[in-house]
């Protein structure tokens, strides 16, 4: 980073200590689908526990020993693991857990309010997770802020060097923030996170997507001059126009130094649909980086291949890892939702 820009959100390419996710549980939303997400969620557990550490909440002493009993079986780097006991709502961690930004005077982890998607779920749990994980110490001394201002983490791309990609459907959404303006709301972003700039988007959702267009299921940083996105060539889907749109958008903005970003589309699959035939938010944006590899949601569907080789090419130093997500997304989100990652201190 700059003089200029001493604070920063780093991007998730950054260097790993540690990935959070929030197990399922029997009585959650999951539990009509428990056997197939939990199969899921073995699969990222095997990739991110064999790079680095993976934390696991668990919702009590029950549920933690089921977990250690599956890890197990599937013969998981349980050295690399630790599973914590904390009450938990969703398992969509990416909006509840801290965020963590680098200071001059090191690592901080800020722990923003969590309304539930705008007050659409109960969220008594999950609005204190930060705070009850930071407690349990597996943090480490990090110190962490809390800040008065909703805010998700899915809603948010940085590019490490003080960008922040975004839509104004979620964070300028009433039900998040209210009573503050866009100014007030891009001043909140540049005081606590760092931020010297801040790229809009005014278009672009993914049908069934519950949390009024988070930015992690349309477009991604890959590089401080390259970012992914989802995109959609039939013009009989619904979502065509309104991506075609988001598409102009990204070809408007520029890099820090005035250059057009490299836009690299991601296909969208063919229509899955929840049992009451409501289309669900698959996209292939929703990967989650960690150390050595990319964890890629797949959906049985030929564009699978496409995206993975697309998203191959944005990250030639990373293994693509393909995990099932059709489980995932019958809740609305996907690897990148369920997943925090948590970056090295960097050396002095």
């Amino acid at each position: 980073m700059t003089d200029t820009c001493p604070t920063y959100l780093p991007p998730e390419w950054a260097a790993q200590s540690a990935v959070l996710v929030a197990w399922p549980y029997d009585e959650g939303d999951f539990s009509p689908w428990l056997e197939a997400v939990e199969k899921s969620y073995g699969l990222i557990a095997l990739a991110i526990s064999r790079r680095e550490q993976l934390i696991v909440a668990c919702r009590n002493t029950a549920h933690r020993l089921h977990i250690e009993r599956r890890l197990f079986g599937l013969r998981a780097n349980l050295a690399n693991i630790r599973l914590i006991e904390v009450p938990y709502d969703d398992v969509w961690v990416r909006d509840t857990a801290p965020l963590t930004v680098q200071t001059p005077q090191g690592a901080k982890l800020l722990d923003f309010r969590f309304n539930g998607w705008g007050n659409k779920y109960a969220h008594d749990a999950d609005a204190c997770l930060a705070r009850n994980l930071f407690a349990t110490g597996v943090l480490g001394v990090t110190p962490m802020e809390s800040i008065d201002f909703v805010l998700e983490g899915g809603s948010l791309e940085s590019d490490g060097q003080g960008s922040l990609l975004t839509t104004s459907r979620c964070l300028l959404n009433p039900n998040r923030n209210p009573s503050l303006t866009r100014a007030q709301i891009e001043q909140q972003l540049k005081d606590s996170l760092g931020a010297t700039r801040i790229l809009w988007l005014h278009h672009g959702h993914a049908e069934g997507d519950d949390t009024d267009a988070h930015i992690d299921t349309l477009a991604r940083f890959c590089t401080p001059e390259v970012i992914a996105y989802t995109a959609c060539d039939d013009s009989n889907d619904p979502l065509y126009g309104d991506l075609r749109a988001m598409e102009d958008e990204l070809k408007r903005f520029t890099t820090r130094v005035g250059q057009p970003y490299h836009l690299v589309p991601l296909p969208i699959p063919e229509p899955i649909l929840s049992e009451e035939g409501d289309r669900l938010p698959a996209t292939y944006a929703n990967f989650l980086i960690i150390n050595g590899a990319l964890l890629v949601p797949v959906y049985d569907d030929p564009a699978d291949e496409i995206a993975l080789a697309r998203l191959a090419e944005c990250f030639p130093d990373r293994e693509m890892i393909a995990i099932p997500s059709i489980p995932l997304i019958r809740q609305y989100g996907s690897i990148h939702c369920m997943s925090m990652q948590f970056p090295k201190k960097p050396v002095s």
